[in-house]
């Protein structure tokens, strides 16, 4: 490299170092509106999600970004991270309260992961938030007294035998809820136990997420819904999207959303630990979406077996749900054995005309997370 090359080199980089300074400015800039924003919407009880504001917003900065000669998924990946932090931000600043008669609330497991959370959220919102956990039982009936909102997030397979021998004697008017993963036995205990209000709650998120912005929470009804308004408008408040379901229906996607899934991935993991698979070697020779694959799998072996036991064995017909993947997964190991390759495209072609459009949805929403993947691959 000449000399004149690299002097053009540093200063062409300088230049850029400036425009980077520029950027880091307009960036603070921009964090200072949003923590702005977020006061006023906290007076107004606005939720900090706003999804039509989101896309007309994204739709026209891409077009002036195209105008520009600027990449439209270049500016709408920079400005949807950006958003991720604004949400951060703004969940700082606190919430509208929707219902300042309610009392207090009472965390059961409150201070499990998912507990803690919600108490947060609560908290955040300016409830008084009470937690019971299991050496705190001979102060229940304090903890109760006044209670407006009764929450229960422990074990799935301790929640109905607690709902039944702890929770016969609520306040009348008090509000039961549940998070649980599944919903059909739970809702049933509530509704068989307690009197009043109840409302059956599956947070599709687990407890480190950042925001609740865009996160979905499944509600089955119970009982006296007008009773519980306030909670789903609450929840909105906080960016989470409701999303309304029958029990049955619920628990029958769980056993292909979470319990096969899960379950899959356990083998997968089990098998790599087996083969005594040297995972550095892995990665080296990855792709972004093996190593996505791989983040997903490993990402479930740092949390609690207890958790995951509870999951896949929560549902008697999860074992129906598991058992066809394995009878599938058969089918087409046997195409393998017996060199069947025109009737594993055959299998592919049917599988690809039944995801229809969603195919292409996938692959055009897979593209910008295997992006994210490489970026970090090459940190």
């Amino acid at each position: 490299m000449t000399e004149k090359t690299t002097a053009e080199l540093e200063n062409l980089r300088g230049l850029i170092d400036g425009v980077d300074s520029q950027l880091l400015s307009l960036l603070r800039k921009r964090l200072d509106l949003v923590a702005q924003v977020g006061t006023v919407k906290h007076a107004a009880g606005l939720p900090i999600y706003a999804p039509a504001r989101e896309a007309a917003m994204l739709g026209k900065r891409r077009a002036e970004a195209e105008a520009m000669g600027v990449s439209p998924q270049l500016i709408e990946d920079i400005l949807r991270r950006l958003m991720r932090e604004s949400y951060m931000s703004e969940k700082d600043v606190g919430f509208k309260q929707v219902n300042p008669e309610l009392g207090h609330v009472v965390i059961i497991g409150g201070q499990g992961q998912l507990g803690r959370l919600f108490a947060q959220m609560f908290a955040l919102s300016g409830y008084e938030v009470r937690l019971l956990d299991k050496g705190d039982w001979d102060h229940a009936d304090g903890l109760f007294a006044g209670a407006g909102l009764v929450l229960v997030t422990v074990p799935i397979a301790a929640t109905c035998s607690l709902i039944r021998e702890r929770l016969g004697h609520l306040p009348a008017h008090c509000i039961l809820a549940d998070l649980t993963s599944i919903k059909g036995a739970p809702l049933k205990a509530m509704l068989e136990t307690h009197k009043g209000p109840v409302v059956g709650l599956h947070p599709m998120f687990g407890p480190d997420v950042g925001s609740l912005a865009k996160q979905v929470v499944v509600v089955c009804h119970g009982r006296a819904p007008d009773k519980y308004q306030w909670l789903m408008e609450q929840i909105g408040i906080w960016g989470a999207r409701l999303v309304e379901a029958d029990a049955g229906r619920h628990d029958k996607a769980m056993q292909l959303v979470q319990a096969m899934r899960h379950f899959s991935s356990f083998v997968y993991g089990l098998n790599l630990c087996r083969e005594q698979a040297d995972i550095d070697t892995l990665l080296e020779f990855s792709s972004p979406i093996y190593r996505l694959e791989l983040a997903m799998v490993g990402r479930l072996f740092a949390q609690s077996g207890e958790l995951y036991a509870d999951i896949i064995f929560a549902q008697e017909e999860s074992l129906t749900a598991i058992s066809d993947f394995l009878d599938n997964y058969r089918d087409a190991l046997e195409l393998l054995k017996t060199g069947d390759r025109a009737g594993f495209i055959a299998r592919f072609n049917e599988v690809s005309n039944w995801f229809g459009n969603y195919s292409q949805q996938f692959l055009t929403e897979s593209r910008a997370m295997l992006q994210s993947v490489n970026d970090m691959r090459s940190v």
